[in-house]
């Protein structure tokens, strides 16, 4: 008779309690309840269960537990109720705001925030070792000032990056009068200037492939867009490619790129990045500088929305607003308007591409509106030119020999130390000139700073 092999059983799921605020006069893209949808997709994605949720609308913050003291004993009976495991708030929280409310919920009750939960789902997805090593930084500079006695010391892999936190430094080896909190402080000081140091080598390969790509004169498009938009199911489109694609929030980290084929016989570099997301934790933004720049030193950004999203709109603004702080907001944008088919009519779609610059209504699944997307990337790159002043020092002679080669120059006039150039360049040039950029009408200040740039480029 056989016996029966049990099988193994799936772990039960963490269960997470959710809390949101609504502070009177703070910006917020999506309205609060559609904010806490996202919070309840980033959990989910984070393998926890959402149990129950408790909003607030408040003037400001409270001092000790961000939610006022009435919320938290309500907070307090239902995550008992729900048998919650973990209480997750929509904002960041400060230091003092998490031990309060670890103190006010019981030891039994982990405390996160919107930061924590994204930098766990950012661990579990970083496979290179790259990935790994921007999380980590990201995570010990948010844990750093949240460092308490009840830390259970640093036994605990922190997101990757081939050591265990703590391991540079030796915890063990404390000074005369040194806390155990002072010594695991300075050891994740220590390794945060080592993943720095590390995060330099891999920023200098980036430098050298970029400046590697830009010799061959291929011109480079990043995809940029909402998390969960459609951006590797596009590229898998575009290329016949097999990048990773899933139907959750961050399911890519490490930027992918592939050749494409245009109309007109030419070719443009496309590289996929990590989605942005309302709220992006600055200490990720810092992170993944090396990554991101690939983004701020592409020629064409292609900004992919979901556009049978309820929040379209306000997600689109989101990335704008990322695109910005990452001073990427000076690249040319087109925009491809995702999940189309998903839409009502075709009316609909042609409705809400007026709200959108350079627009296409695509379906990245079913491959309709390809075809137009890719001739107007190449209007964009190959025929569009834009009208330019720059001021170049005779260092940038590469980037002179550019202009009077692709571009159409109308005026030269030489200075010390350097060329004004006037004139028209492909767009997909337009970056690469943005720093030497220079307006006609330039005041007397403006003219003296760049003379000064001129004296540093000959130094």
């Amino acid at each position: 008779m056989s016996k029966k092999i049990p099988q193994p059983t799936t772990p039960p799921r963490e269960r997470a309690f959710l809390v949101g605020a609504e502070i009177h006069g703070h910006k917020q893209l999506l309205p609060l309840e559609d904010s806490l949808t996202e919070l309840a997709l980033l959990s989910d994605t984070a393998g926890l269960q959402v149990v129950g949720e408790l909003t607030q609308k408040l003037d400001h913050p409270n001092v000790e537990t961000y939610i006022g003291p009435g919320k938290v004993q309500e907070l307090k009976a239902l995550s008992e109720e729900t048998l919650a495991e973990v209480v997750i708030f929509d904002d960041e929280l400060s230091p003092r705001h998490q031990r309060e409310l670890e103190k006010a919920l019981g030891t039994n009750v982990r405390v996160l925030d919107r930061t924590a939960l994204i930098l766990d789902i950012f661990a579990q997805h970083a496979h290179t070792k790259e990935g790994m090593l921007q999380v980590e930084l990201a995570q010990y500079e948010y844990l750093l000032p949240r460092l308490t006695r009840a830390w259970s010391h640093l036994e605990r892999q922190a997101g990757g990056g081939g050591g265990r936190a703590g391991s540079t430094g030796g915890v063990g080896l404390r000074g005369p009068g040194e806390t155990q909190l002072e010594v695991d402080r300075r050891s994740i000081r220590t390794r945060i200037a080592h993943l720095k140091r590390e995060l330099e080598k891999v920023e200098a390969h980036r430098m050298r492939y970029r400046a590697q790509r830009k010799r061959s004169r291929v011109p480079t498009v990043a995809l940029v867009g909402y998390t969960n938009a459609g951006k590797s199911t596009l590229l898998n489109q575009l290329t016949k490619a097999d990048v990773y694609v899933a139907n959750q929030l961050f399911a890519t980290l490490d930027p992918t790129t592939r050749r494409v084929d245009l109309p007109g016989n030419n070719t443009a570099l496309f590289t996929d990045t990590v989605g942005f997301i309302q709220k992006l934790p600055t200490t990720l933004v810092e992170a993944f500088h090396a990554t991101l720049e690939e983004i701020a030193e592409a020629d064409l950004l292609l900004h992919v929305v979901d556009i049978s999203h309820a929040n379209a709109l306000n997600q689109f603004e989101a990335v704008q607003d990322t695109l910005e702080e990452i001073d990427a907001d000076h690249i040319p944008v087109i925009t491809a308007l995702n999940k189309a088919d998903r839409l009502k009519s075709p009316e609909t779609a042609r409705e809400i591409l007026k709200s959108f610059p350079k627009a296409v209504a695509i379906s990245a699944l079913r491959g309709t509106g390809i075809d137009d997307l890719l001739q107007l990337v190449q209007e964009e790159l190959y025929e569009s030119y834009a009208t330019i002043d720059v001021r170049l020092p005779y260092q940038q002679g590469a980037l002179i020999s550019l202009f009077h080669e692709l571009g159409q120059v109308e005026r030269v006039e030489h200075e010390r130390g350097g060329v004004v150039m006037h004139g028209r360049i492909p767009g997909r040039l337009v970056a690469q000139f943005i720093p030497w950029k220079a307006n006609s009408h330039h005041t007397q200040k403006d003219s003296s700073r760049v003379e000064e740039e001129i004296r540093e480029e000959e130094v």
